[in-house]
């Protein structure tokens, strides 16, 4: 457990560090180079610093043990900050999309500068390659928080990849006298605004699911009745529950044993239950037996 928050603390601060030097060079580029689909991007590598920050945050108060007000543990910790990355990417989006809209409208056109296309694609390069090492780390940690933020990263890289047509396609208006080509550039900068807008409600959709603790659905649980039905001593499974609680699943089961052995011999047949599917399912942080006579 321990090098697993390692890892996924490790992977939010390269996520801040290359998040904040990019979120400055467009910005700056962005600004210098008259582009508003670049400076939209800038703004969400910027939205990706603070959820960087959020995740890291959440991932440490997660793997603080379980106290007495939280029997549980403190797993929900990391989807709290998720929800805080999509709220943030939401209000972002709004704020861009504002300033992308009033730039259409506007009757004076000032053309982006071809650095802006150069510092684009090396964007689209970095926030690829953030994704595809935090999905992955995030998938095999079982990190909601960190598979979150490397979505954000590919959203970040699809939004540079529309204001590299934008930027692109205004240059090219510029270059030929094509007047309505001009406008791409603001156009691009809309288009990535709605974007992080979706992109923050498909986060946030997942986090307040997991934060109600829906239970998982039968084909997700069929391996754990499964294992639960190979205990010696298990006449019948009444009942399994199995829940998420952050990254990791908190079980509750009801089990039938023959009702004409000791208490204590019920006792150890529940024990067994939940020290197997610990012991087999990673994802398992604990288990709840509830012991029933079996008629």
């Amino acid at each position: 457990m321990e090098n697993r928050n390692q890892k996924a603390q490790f992977a939010s601060i390269v996520g801040i560090v290359a998040n904040l030097i990019l979120a400055i060079l467009k910005g700056i580029v962005g600004v210098v180079g008259n582009s508003k689909a670049l400076i939209a991007d800038a703004f969400h590598s910027a939205s990706d610093v603070v959820s960087s920050i959020a995740v890291l945050v959440g991932i440490r108060a997660a793997q603080k043990p379980p106290d007495p007000e939280h029997p549980y543990g403190h797993g929900k910790a990391e989807n709290i900050a998720t929800l805080i990355v999509a709220i943030l990417l939401i209000v972002v989006g709004v704020e861009i999309l504002t300033d992308a809209v009033t730039a259409l409208f506007e009757n004076e056109y000032t053309r982006p500068s071809t650095i802006a296309l150069y510092v684009i694609i090396f964007s689209i390069i970095v926030k690829e390659v953030l994704f595809q090492y935090k999905k992955r780390l995030g998938d095999r940690l079982n990190s909601p928080a960190l598979v979150a933020d490397a979505w954000h990263h590919r959203s970040d890289a699809i939004s540079s990849f529309v204001a590299l047509v934008g930027i692109g396609l205004s240059l090219l208006g510029s270059q030929f006298g094509i007047p309505f080509l001009y406008y791409f550039d603001p156009l691009a900068g809309a288009i990535i605004a709605l974007l992080v807008m979706w992109m923050g409600f498909k986060i946030g959709k997942d986090a307040v699911s997991v934060t109600l603790e829906t239970v998982l659905d039968d084909g997700r649980t069929k391996k754990f009745e499964l294992t639960t039905m190979e205990i010696s001593g298990v006449e019948r499974l009444d009942m399994l529950l199995a829940r998420t609680h952050g990254s990791y699943v908190i079980i509750d089961v009801k089990i039938s044993v023959d009702p004409h052995i000791t208490v204590d011999e019920g006792h150890a047949i529940a024990a067994r239950v939940k020290e197997k599917l610990v012991d087999k399912h990673a994802e398992v942080q604990d288990v709840y037996v509830h012991v029933n006579p079996y008629h």
